[in-house]
This record gives C-alpha cells, sequence and structure tokens, in this order.
C-alpha cells in the first residue's frame, strides 16, 4: 500500500510530497520546506513512518528546502540532481537512476529548462509524477534566471513527460491558484503554452516575454539551497535563517507536536511534573465537579471565558490545558498562544485517558 499525502506551504505555494511504503514503513519527501520541517516530522510520525531520504526536484529560488534540518532530526538522505551544482548531498542524481523507498521504487528523469538540474521523478507503476517546474498545472516553470532555457524545457516536456501514459498523474512543486493534481492528456491537450499543436518557437517566444519578477527571497533561498538548507552563523545574526524555523522547542516536559499544530503530553508526562505547571481545565463547572472528577490544583476556567480570563495565569510557569477527551483543550492552547504564553501543552486524551491509565483524581464516581 502507498501512503501519499500532498502537504502546502501557504507563504511560498510550494507543495511538498510524502511517499511511504506502508509495509515497509519507509518514507521520502518530495521538495520539503524549511519552515515546514516541524509539521512534516510530526506526520511522519504519526503514521508510523521513518523518513529515509528527502528529495529536490531542482534548487528553488522561492523558498529554503527542509532537507538539511530534517536529516538532522531524522537521519534521512539528502538526494538531488548531479548537474544541480549544490554541495552537501549524499546521493546526486542523473538520468534513469532509481529511488527506493521500502518496496516502492522512483525513477529519475531529467527535465532541464527552469533550470539545468530539475528532475521529474516518476513513481515505478507510472501512476503519478512529479514535475517540480518544469510542467505546472496549464503552465511551465519560468526560464529567465538559474541558467533557464525554454528551447531545453520543451524538449524535457515533450520527451520526458508527454511520453508518460495519458491517466499518469502529475504533481507540480507550485500552484498560485489553489489547484492541485494534472494528468499528463490534460496538459499535452489543454495546457495553454505548450499543449496541443504549440512548437517549440511559439513556446520560446511565449517563455521571453512573461515579465515576471524575481522571487523575493532569491537571493536568500538559492545561497541556502545550493548548501542543500544548511544555515550559516551569518545568516542567523542577520535575520535570515534559523536553527529552528518553527519557532524554539518546549522542553520542560516530555512533549510531543503533532501535525494539527498542538504540543502534547501526555498523562504520565504530566503526573510527573504536576508540581512545576499549570493545569488549567476548560470544562464546565458540572463537569469538573462531575463523575470524571478533576486533576488536583486544577484551575478551571472554561473554554469559552478562556480568552477574556486569560490573565489570571501566570506567565512563569508552563500551562497544561485539560478537558474531557483533548479536543476543547487543544483549541486553548491556541488562545493561550495568542495572549503570549508560550510554554503551553495539551493534555492527550483529556480526563478520559487520564483516569483510564489510573491517575489521581478528585472528586468524581468510582
Amino acid at each position: 500500500m502507498l501512503v501519499f499525502r500532498q502537504l502546502f506551504d501557504p507563504q511560498s505555494s510550494t507543495y511538498t510530497y510524502l511517499l511511504g511504503d506502508r509495509p515497509s514503513g519507509q518514507a521520502v519527501l518530495i521538495d520539503p520546506v524549511f519552515e515546514q520541517v516541524r509539521r512534516d516530522g510530526a506526520l511522519v510520525g504519526e503514521l508510523g513512518l521513518t523518513l529515509v531520504a528527502t528529495l529536490e526536484t531542482h534548487v528553488h529560488a522561492d523558498h529554503v528546502t527542509g532537507a538539511w534540518l530534517l536529516k538532522q532530526r531524522t537521519g534521512s538522505r539528502i538526494l538531488l540532481a548531479k548537474a544541480s551544482g549544490a554541495a552537501g548531498a549524499d546521493r546526486y542524481l542523473s538520468q534513469d537512476d532509481v529511488v527506493a523507498f521500502g518496496g516502492r521504487r522512483l525513477m529519475v528523469r531529467p527535465t532541464p529548462g527552469h533550470t539545468n538540474g530539475c528532475l521529474t521523478y516518476v513513481l515505478d507503476d507510472r501512476s503519478m509524477a512529479f514535475t517540480g517546474d518544469c510542467l505546472m498545472i496549464r503552465g511551465a516553470g519560468r526560464t529567465d534566471f538559474q541558467g533557464g532555457d525554454a528551447a531545453a524545457m520543451y524538449r524535457s516536456i515533450h520527451e520526458q513527460i508527454f511520453t508518460l501514459p495519458d491517466d499518469c498523474l502529475l504533481y507540480p512543486s507550485h500552484d498560485y491558484r489553489g489547484l492541485t493534481v494534472t494528468s499528463v492528456g490534460e496538459e499535452r491537450r489543454f495546457n495553454p503554452r505548450i499543449g496541443g499543436e504549440i512548437g517549440v518557437g511559439d513556446f520560446t517566444g511565449y517563455m521571453k516575454n512573461l515579465g515576471l519578477a524575481h522571487p523575493k527571497l532569491m537571493d536568500v533561498a538559492v545561497p541556502a539551497n545550493l548548501r542543500c538548507g544548511q544555515p550559516q552563523l551569518d545568516e542567523a545574526a542577520e535575520g535570515g535563517l534559523s536553527a529552528d524555523p518553527a519557532g524554539p522547542e518546549q522542553s520542560w516536559a516530555p512533549l510531543r507536536y503533532s501535525f494539527a499544530g498542538v504540543w502534547e503530553i501526555d498523562p504520565h508526562g504530566l503526573e510527573e511534573h504536576t508540581a512545576a505547571v499549570q493545569i488549567l481545565d476548560v470544562r464546565e463547572p458540572e463537569e469538573f465537579t462531575g463523575p470524571l472528577g478533576h486533576i488536583k490544583d486544577a484551575i478551571l476556567i472554561p473554554l469559552g471565558e478562556l480568552a477574556k480570563r486569560a490573565a489570571e495565569l501566570s506567565h512563569d510557569r508552563p500551562i497544561v490545558a485539560v478537558c474531557r477527551a483533548g479536543g476543547r483543550s487543544a483549541q486553548a492552547t491556541n488562545i493561550l498562544q495568542q495572549a503570549g504564553f508560550k510554554n503551553v501543552a495539551n493534555l492527550t486524551g483529556g480526563m478520559l485517558r487520564w483516569r483510564a491509565e489510573g491517575h489521581p483524581v478528585e472528586g468524581g464516581s468510582a
């Protein structure tokens, strides 16, 4: 069984793709984004997968890759084109190379044109391909910088992508209109830049007259991506790449960051740290004194009142939010973070799990 997820970075309109082989648990990420490393790592963990490699379709100009940071956190290998000119990769890819993850394979097809080091990855059964910025949904990547070549892109698309089956699904690395997927047959027929009977002369003429501004992050992204996303000390000092783009880790207890974007603590971890934290119960009063009972010294502030009463809590001690099953308390952590509280976590499973695992309560029924 193939595990497949399409992830999106709203700042750069970049798609990141997770592909996993369920029997082996091995997975790869295509085009990870530096600022989304914590999100992507959480998803890999929640799906029970092991990240074995990150793959780049090309050296990006509009965002910094998360490849280096993911390697530091997971041990994943960095793979990209031999023609990219990038340093620091674990493997450099060329025509017909194969990338394995468990029992599945991605076949490597060079598709230069947007940059000289662009690659398209084709799944072993040719049911899907990942085209980077070469062929996009009803469009094609620009060719006016980073060694771009419109004629080369025309050949890449016709020889490497349009030769795939018509029903092969195509996934680009960007879309700016919210579109998510297309197919070889669709693009061959309907793509206004390169589909139908459009010849190489028409295509190159069109591409030379796009008149687009350069990406805003180009001066930061390209040098960083030529290092596979590794930050430099001078960049951090100047407010560029940080060692942890998603914000600081919370180290006051054994916490887990979820794909939903919430820091979580399990009941055992909370019981070990009850003396050092504020336990915030966001249930209604009748629940607080009801059959499930409550945790000793818990502060009762119902969720609907929390935004107005957040000042009753201290910024000097971490806060663990608690409710019946973990849903309302997850929302409470968002409210608290918006109110300026930095060390906040949600009790996974709420009072139901707390009691089921035999942790002490006050009140409640036997």
